[in-house]
């Protein structure tokens, strides 16, 4: 039974795309580093708890799938702010959420400037 949902986890993890966008951030390749690290052994690594696992292979198929967004259709393509699939996706990007960073960077050594008497290279010596 361990080979067969070995495979079946290979299955999914074949299936499952990598967002390029999310580097590092991806739900894709974190599946597929839980399956590696789970099934160690492959077809033959014994699995202390079958249903759980087999609970667990269930629901990220039905994740996988869109169960519930099928299941519960939205009337728009939009939450509650107004921004569309496409806008967030483009907001999470990790290129994006680094540009924020070094916003954020930018602006906490401004306020850090004004407030000091001295400058951030004397508080590094």
């Amino acid at each position: 039974m361990a080979a067969t949902r070995y495979r079946r986890f290979l299955k999914l993890c074949e299936e499952w795309p990598v967002e390029e966008t999310k580097r590092q951030r991806d739900l894709g390749v974190f599946l597929r580093q839980r399956v590696a690290q789970a099934f160690r052994e492959g077809e033959n690594t014994p699995i202390p708890d079958p249903e759980a696992c087999d609970q667990m292979y269930e629901s990220l198929v039905r994740i996988h799938t869109n169960y519930y967004k099928n299941k519960y259709p939205r009337l728009k393509d939009t939450n509650f702010t107004g921004v569309t699939v496409e806008d967030c996706k483009m907001i999470l990007s990790t290129d994006i959420l680094k540009q924020m960073e070094d916003m954020k960077k930018g602006t906490w050594r401004k306020l850090r400037e004004k407030f000091y008497a001295k400058k951030p290279e004397e508080d590094s010596k």
